[in-house]
């Protein structure tokens, strides 16, 4: 049974990282033209106002305060990229 211990133990991990992966890493109101990772820093108008919700894995969710719409910023990690994040974090 010891042969698959190596296994077992990514498998556990990978499942942990997981959940980590959308944890919450931290939340920001601010205006869009105040940080540099806006992806359009053009623009004009009345929705200016944002909530950013950054997630462990990196993905920014944004929710524009007076439409109420939300989108999402980035891509989500998954396989050895979430595998080796969630490890330079967690070991």
């Amino acid at each position: 049974m010891s042969e698959y211990d190596d296994v077992v133990e990514r498998q556990r991990v990978i499942i942990e990282a997981e959940k980590w992966a959308k944890g919450v890493k931290g939340i920001h109101a601010h205006s869009l033209t105040s940080l540099w990772y806006e992806t359009n820093p053009d623009r004009t108008g009345n929705d200016l106002s944002v909530i950013d919700i950054e997630f462990n894995d990196g993905v920014i969710e944004r929710e524009y305060i007076k439409t109420g719409k939300v989108e999402s910023i980035g891509e989500h990690l998954t396989g050895q990229a979430l595998y080796d994040e969630f490890g330079r974090h967690n070991r």
